[in-house]
């Protein structure tokens, strides 16, 4: 089985990644490594900051990836921002039985009402570098994502009121059917 953890930044992806590889004993890859060892090893010539474009130029070689774990029979879970909405559009339908696509969201509400608590929570599993968070990007980042989920029926954990780690684990492990 793979996972695909998709959302805006600073939701909580990789830190549920983590939970649920503990949880299932699974391996997890954060898609922020793929795309520095690109930026890195300059085999692009686009920056951290060119989210949207390196959603698009990373996913062709992390489906690939994805194909040769199902193919292998491997289990992964595979988290990051750069999972686009039409992530299915990779697959042949062979590999999407595979494969469980679900999204993580904040509220504008909760954003607005709990933004220290965000940035303070930034570094929980991953040193960011200049990591310059903005409330209004990531309200809108939120919006968009949830939007296009429903678009391409992504079903999506929505985080409202609190973030509770361990709820917001039991919460994914039932939707994918653990």
């Amino acid at each position: 089985m793979i996972i695909l953890i998709g959302g805006s930044s600073h939701v909580g992806k990789t830190l549920l990644a983590q939970k649920l590889m503990e949880r299932l004993k699974i391996p997890y890859l954060s898609l922020d490594h793929l795309k520095m060892m690109f930026i890195r090893g300059h085999l692009t010539d686009l920056t951290v900051e060119d989210d949207y474009k390196m959603r698009y130029f990373l996913w062709p070689y992390a489906a690939e990836l994805i194909k040769t774990a199902v193919e292998n029979d491997q289990h992964m879970i595979v988290e990051g921002c750069y999972i686009p909405s039409e992530w299915r559009d990779q697959f042949d339908p062979e590999y999407l039985k595979d494969i469980k696509c679900f999204f993580i969201t904040m509220s504008e509400k909760y954003l607005r009402d709990n933004f220290d608590k965000v940035k303070d929570h930034a570094n929980a599993i991953e040193r960011r570098l200049d990591d310059d968070l903005d409330l209004e990007r990531l309200i809108n980042c939120s919006r968009e994502f949830k939007e296009e989920c429903g678009e391409h029926d992504i079903p999506v954990l929505e985080i409202t009121d609190s973030y509770d780690i361990d709820e917001l684990t039991e919460r994914a492990l039932k939707l994918i059917g653990q």
